[in-house]
């Protein structure tokens, strides 16, 4: 029988992969000048817009669609694909691809001065991002794991493009040895997965878990219990992903890492390549692992606590403001997590596992935006101060206007403090979901947290509008930094007028 494939379904991640190939052929074809990098920065975008395109199309025709599926006759009647555009594969693809827009941008400011292969770069770059569209449509095991990989792999090579830069070579090291542990984890666990269930597909996973389906070999439909392997494939694969979010105790690599690698690259880790990893975490606990929910809910909750604290405890000490990101992006890495603890079908409410996910997407989306506009300052400010300590922030509100309240508003937001409403909605949202499934001790543990990441955001901010101690550098931004500025502070500032809207697209998303 011949494989039917609906190319509408797949022409976002199948663009970002034609846009790579045509990259590295231009790159090996064309003599190495000025314009030539331009050129091939502004291939990268249109491939990327391109694919922003046929996600948008995607969302107005509607319905749900899917490819690469199991044949009727041979799927006892169940539907089994392995690639499915719905609100949330949409929503996540949409995520991404505009905060790809915004790193392509920062990354044609740094490619600006010719030390780093042009080529090399965005064709890596535009790999990651074919494994980051692809990963939320992923509903079976391999291909789970296989863009999630394709996620990570290009990443530590981008780190090390940074040539002759001792930082730079230690942090592709690091995110390399981090990512082949996480992947031989997380490897582990599916392999206990399938072979107690007989099957990769998370629909499959789900009825078999949840005792709607028989175990293979083991139990009838509706048995009563599952091998404790079941539990230690659970554990692992949670495990694996911990790695790719940087949750406790996996989290030692991100600070060396975001300080060690080039501005734009710690921008995707903190954005793209997070928001990955909670798209497939997602995916595999509330799709394919809600019936074993009781043994994995209270190990998110207790890593979810963790996370935010340690992320939030080692923020306090940072005087790098890349370093000082990176932890925070580890504290709201917890912040994410918490509602997942609720993410099940027997809650006490009905609908809970639909508010549960949303308020983690709601929350993820308002999070990227935020840091991506405080990244693009961080980048404006590394042109002039290779160390890029909160000291050289000083007077930047008044010395760069534009740049100091936005970067100031951004991390308002990230607080939770008005009149960064986007960041204060996201918050109360999530407490009410915790609160409201019953986990009072950890909406106390957020509680606390928050109050501690008021005083790192709160000390940057000051810098901000405190006296300059040297003159802020009065010269021209480039056109490329100003255009990933403005977009990312636009996107900042419409969340925070309408919050509302983060929210009704993810319960959409979480609901389709």
């Amino acid at each position: 029988m011949i494989q039917q494939i609906d190319y509408f379904v797949i022409a976002p991640p199948l663009v970002l992969a034609l846009a790579a190939g045509l990259v590295l052929l231009l790159d090996a074809f064309l003599p190495a000048r000025p314009r030539t990098r331009t050129g091939l920065g502004l291939v990268t975008l249109a491939g990327v817009l391109l694919s922003l395109g046929f996600v948008v199309a995607q969302a107005v025709s509607g319905s749900p669609r899917s490819t690469f599926c199991v044949p009727p006759n041979l799927a006892e009647g169940r539907q089994l694909c392995s690639y499915v555009t719905d609100g949330f594969t949409l929503i996540f693809a949409g995520l991404m691809l505009v905060a790809a827009v915004v790193i392509v941008l920062l990354s044609m400011t740094e490619l600006a001065g010719g030390a780093i292969p042009v080529g090399e770069w965005y064709f890596l770059l535009l790999c990651t991002l074919v494994g980051a569209v692809t990963l939320p449509a992923s509903r079976d095991l391999i291909m789970l794991v296989v863009a999630l990989e394709l996620v990570s792999l290009p990443v530590f090579a981008l780190t090390a493009l940074k040539r002759y830069d001792g930082r730079a070579s230690e942090a592709a090291v690091k995110l390399f040895v981090v990512s082949v542990v996480s992947t031989a984890v997380m490897l582990f666990g599916v392999s206990l997965l399938y072979g107690i269930s007989g099957t990769v597909y998370l629909s499959r996973l789900a009825a078999v878990f949840s005792g709607q389906a028989p175990t293979p070999g083991l139990l009838p439909a509706g048995g009563q219990e599952l091998p404790a392997v079941v539990t230690v494939g659970v554990v692992l694969v949670v495990a694996g992903f911990a790695f790719k979010i940087a949750a406790v105790p996996f989290h030692s690599w991100a600070a060396d890492v975001y300080q060690g690698a080039p501005v734009p690259v710690a921008a995707l880790l903190s954005v793209i390549s997070k928001a990955a990893g909670f798209a497939g975490l997602i995916l595999i606990l509330v799709t394919g692992l809600a019936g074993q929910a009781a043994t994995w809910a209270p190990i998110v909750a207790i890593v979810a606590a963790l996370t935010m604290t340690a992320g939030n405890l080692l923020a306090m000490r940072q005087r790098s403001a890349v370093r000082l990101l990176a932890w925070s992006s580890v504290a709201q890495s917890g912040y994410i997590l918490a509602p997942l603890a609720l993410a099940t079908t027997s809650g006490p409410e009905p609908g809970q596992t639909v508010g549960a996910v949303s308020a983690s997407i709601a929350y993820l989306v308002i999070y990227a935006a935020m840091n991506l506009g405080a990244f693009t300052v961080v980048m404006l400010v590394s042109r002039w101060s290779a160390r890029n300590e909160l000291d050289d922030y000083r007077g930047l509100a008044f010395g760069r206007p534009a740049a100091g309240i936005a970067l100031a508003f951004c991390l308002i937001c990230l607080a939770g403090l008005p009149p960064g409403l986007a960041g204060l909605f996201a918050k109360v949202f999530v407490f009410r979901e915790i609160v409201g499934g019953g986990y009072g001790w950890l909406a106390v543990v957020m509680a606390v947290n928050t109050v501690i990441g008021l005083y790192y955001y709160a000390i940057w901010t000051a810098r901000l509008f405190a006296p300059a101690t040297s003159p802020v550098p009065r010269r021209a931004t480039s056109t490329w930094l100003a255009m990933a500025m403005g977009l990312a502070v636009a996107a900042a500032v419409l969340f925070s007028i309408a919050p509302q809207l983060v929210l009704d697209l993810t319960t959409l998303s979480s609901s389709g």
